[in-house]
């Protein structure tokens, strides 16, 4: 199916790898950053202070920095507008970087391991069995966590693919010496 891993040019063609879900809460946000986002007066402040302390800007392309900053603007306004806890809010944020990055990560059309490795770091933070999984969110909020990111990101999962996978361009030159390639 896939080429082997020694082949030349072919690293980037692997499937999504199924690493252990680990818990994730305070992993990208942290109770000061959350405080900051707090005090933004406005959506422009918010989206402001996201770039600003995501660096999203930090070496991309305009397409990407603002795919990026919309979809973590809309992520904190979705647990805001929940009434999420920080610790929910923290925790949310980071399934969907972490689901971003796992579906990004391979330029191969595969949404149905995406939507597994989300569903895996969800369910690790609905079941209280430590040290490997907590019980942070309840079902109706799995639910509405579940449902914002198959409306949003998975039913954008295409447009996402295209802006993040690198573009590669094959540059082929041909040239005639003017000879027959053949001889009777």
């Amino acid at each position: 199916m896939f080429a082997e891993s020694g082949s030349p040019g072919m690293e980037a063609l692997r499937p999504v790898t199924k690493a252990k879900s680990k818990i994730l809460v305070w992993k990208d946000v942290t109770v000061r950053d959350l405080e900051r986002l707090e005090r933004a007066q406005s959506d422009d402040d918010l989206r402001r202070a996201l770039s600003e302390w995501l660096h999203v800007e930090d070496g991309l392309c305009e397409p990407r920095a603002s795919a990026l900053r919309d979809l973590y603007y809309y992520t904190v306004r979705f647990c805001w507008d929940r009434g999420f806890s920080r610790e929910q809010t923290s925790c949310v944020f980071s399934v969907v970087k972490e689901t971003h990055a796992a579906c990004v990560g391979s330029p191969l059309g595969n949404v149905a391991e995406c939507y597994r490795h989300f569903q895996d770091l969800l369910l690790c933070h609905a079941v209280h069995r430590p040290p490997s999984s907590i019980s942070l969110f309840s079902a109706q909020q799995l639910l509405l966590i579940s449902d914002y990111m198959v409306t949003t990101y998975f039913r954008h999962f295409k447009l996402y693919k295209y802006v993040f996978t690198p573009q590669v361009n094959l540059d082929l030159t041909v040239t005639y010496d003017g000879r027959c390639g053949w001889q009777q």
